[in-house]
């Protein structure tokens, strides 16, 4: 190990600068400054207490963990127990409640038939085949080459165009790389084998996870604002928006963002799930979030819902989703260039990596991320 390397300040408090400020703590003995913006760690992964009735709110919209990969799911239960909570998704369209993804009691309740699972499977294979797309050029034809017009009509088009704020036939194919279909009565969400919400919240994760006395936090901090006054180090993690870092000298890549209207109600349950799709246009919001039921092993005498409206972030708003155009790559591809003249400074991220990354995804990055950094900094 060089002798040099002794400090890092790490840029953003959500998954991936946490565990890199974990790791670089815990496994190399460096003292490590992490500084975020926001008034507390956790990113968009914080989840409190309601103050009102007590139930665990997810801030920034729910986070299920879900993972099949081994090393990451053992990594993760060193801060927290999970409960048994397994996700399900339905969706509303024209008044009538629908299971998600796509299945046979989806399929069959929109038919109003009892369709086999042979017969089911041959329904999607006619109606892909009805529509003669071999090579889709946009999200639109994507869709309709993966589960024909029916389904994509009824629980994709106007849920994904409120999304995206933009017609699905402008956005590029790879925003949907596949929509499963599953011929069976299965109304899980994931299929992942270990699944769940951690028993304490996630803010009881953070707290354990950046316990390291070597760790130094500091909150309501914008990196960009103090870069010039931080102390001397050798490495820097930085997992804020990447054109951000270069500033935007090619431009501004594009995302979605998303605002959360939250409403009290002296009610024992409101909609009789965590999560509910509005798939109609013209309803304002997305979805519906009732958060008791991520802990069903709670009761509650009241509820909490955020209604989840989509939208095209101002400077400086928090962002959620990478738009990701061919336009958008292009730029990102030029950022990319400029990071290979910053060797002592780690990208990544959701905002670092201009990619969407569930926190399975981030944390298995960070992981990977460490461990190439460790052996490049033993040799």
């Amino acid at each position: 190990m060089h002798a040099q390397y002794k400090m890092a300040i790490v840029v953003g408090a959500g998954f991936f600068g946490s565990v890199m400020a974990e790791r670089i703590s815990n496994k190399l003995g460096w003292k490590v400054l992490l500084l975020d913006k926001r008034p507390h760690i956790g990113g968009n992964s914080w989840s409190a207490p309601d103050q009102e009735t007590g139930i665990e709110v997810h801030t920034y919209g729910p986070h299920i963990f879900h993972t099949s990969h081994e090393a990451c799911w053992s990594y993760i239960n060193r801060f927290t127990t999970f409960n048994g909570y397994r996700h399900t998704v339905w969706a509303t369209r024209k008044g009538k409640v629908y299971p998600l993804p796509f299945g046979l009691a989806a399929i069959n309740l929109l038919l109003g038939r009892r369709l086999s699972p042979t017969e089911a499977r041959q329904w999607v294979a006619d109606e892909v085949s009805k529509t003669g797309i071999l090579d889709p050029r946009n999200l639109e034809e994507k869709a309709l080459s993966l589960v024909g017009r029916p389904l994509y009509e009824a629980f994709v088009k106007q849920y994904t165009e409120k999304h995206w704020g933009m017609k699905a036939r402008e956005l590029p194919a790879y925003v949907i790389t596949r929509l499963p279909v599953r011929f069976t009565y299965d109304v899980g969400y994931y299929n992942d084998r270990w699944q769940g919400i951690p028993d304490d919240g996630y803010g009881a994760l953070f707290r354990k996870m950046l316990a390291n006395p070597l760790i130094e936090i500091r909150l309501n901090t914008d990196y960009f604002e103090v870069q010039n006054k931080l102390p001397p180090h050798d490495l820097l993690v930085y997992s804020g928006p990447i054109d951000q870092f270069f500033a935007y000298k090619h431009g501004r890549l594009r995302w979605r963002s998303v605002r959360f209207e939250k409403e009290v109600l002296n009610l024992p349950d409101f909609q009789g799930t965590s999560v509910m799709n509005e798939c109609d246009g013209d309803v304002p919001y997305t979805r519906t979030h009732e958060f008791k039921h991520f802990t069903p092993e709670r009761t509650f005498d009241n509820t909490v819902i955020f209604r989840e409206y989509s939208y095209a972030p101002n400077p400086g708003d928090d962002v959620y989703y990478p738009v990701r155009t061919d336009a958008d790559m292009a730029i990102r591809a030029k950022y990319k260039v400029e990071t290979e003249q910053f060797p002592r400074v780690v990208f990544g991220g959701r905002l670092g990596a201009y990619a969407y990354l569930d926190m399975e995804n981030t944390i298995s990055t960070a992981l990977d991320t460490f461990a190439g950094l460790k052996t490049r900094l033993s040799q």
